[in-house]
């Protein structure tokens, strides 16, 4: 029986990505005592038993809180801000979790067990968006003099949230936690707490973002034990692009020790004459090797 589990989510559109990420998992030999278990948001029939033979469970996401059907608007991916806060509901038979985005894979093994190792006494494993070259970290609207409005990402959704000021404040200048990777064991209290701030966050804000508000509350207003894993575990392309290694064949941070990417995510996308890397494998951007050169190169995982 396998003790830890990969999940994520995707609905039909993104199945492409969602088949990616497998792939990037399972060519590990390690991969073979964790389980993958996958939360059907809208997969087809075909989809679905293309899955089945690459995967040990898959259920179908569900509202697990209450959403007004005004809000989902025939969404259903959005179940992926809800469902990925009950996980030990859908799969009950495993001691720790770790949720990766299908638009993100695993590009270095050892940030898959950097999370399984983060999340031991109920701890949540998780990656903080800052780090070297990062140049802003939350934007302002200056009006004049000192007065300014604040318009970071935590801050923005937690009035829209209507969670009160004095949380609001809290969270304005935090360095927003990203929630697209990360890990929870079977028992932790960071469930519960999760849970209970994604019904609060819910109620009044939009779904999209809910439950990122809702783990950065239970981090830093709740308090709950946190092991923040170093930025390459959750390497969040459109916020800074990495280089490529020639030598060695793969994608690593751009700045020294140019350590390697673990988990590539292409959150928010790779945007290029209006279109979107993670809907079409075509597109390529430039990047910078180690050796300075430039060259054209997809972020999608490809063997």
């Amino acid at each position: 029986m396998k003790k830890n589990t990969i999940v994520s989510l995707a609905d039909a559109n993104y199945f492409p990505l969602l088949e990616e990420l497998i792939n990037s998992i399972k060519r590990f030999k390690e991969s073979e005592n964790v389980a993958i278990c996958i939360l059907d948001a809208g997969l087809n029939k075909d989809q679905k038993e293309k899955l089945s033979a690459k995967v040990d469970e898959i259920k179908s996401a569900e509202w697990d809180i209450e959403v007004p059907q005004s809000k989902i608007k025939e969404k259903e991916w959005l179940k992926s801000q809800v469902s990925r806060a009950f996980l030990p509901k859908y799969f009950p038979n495993y001691e720790k979790y770790l949720w990766i985005d299908c638009d993100a894979w695993v590009n270095d093994w050892s940030s898959v067990e950097l999370y399984f190792q983060a999340c031991d006494n109920g701890k949540l494993g998780i990656t903080q968006t800052i780090g070297p070259g990062y140049k802003i970290t939350s934007k302002v609207n200056w009006l004049f003099g000192k007065l300014a409005i604040i318009k970071s990402q935590n801050f923005k959704h937690a009035i829209k949230s209507k969670i009160g000021t004095d949380k609001a404040r809290k969270l304005a200048f935090a360095p927003h936690i990203n929630i697209g990777v990360f890990s929870l064991e079977k028992n932790s209290k960071g469930w519960s707490l999760w849970q209970n701030n994604l019904s609060e966050t819910l109620k009044a804000g939009n779904i999209f973002g809910s439950e990122g508000l809702a783990i950065n509350m239970s981090v830093y207003i709740d308090d709950l034990e946190t092991e923040f894993l170093p930025l390459n575990c959750n390497w969040i392309t459109s916020n800074l692009l990495p280089k490529y290694d020639e030598n060695q064949k793969t994608f690593v941070e751009p700045y020294l020790p140019n350590y390697k990417i673990g988990i590539m995510h292409l959150a928010a996308g790779i945007w290029k004459d209006g279109k979107d890397m993670r809907v079409d494998k075509s597109i390529k951007i430039e990047l910078e090797t180690l050796d300075k050169k430039k060259i054209n190169k997809s972020l999608r995982f490809d063997i």
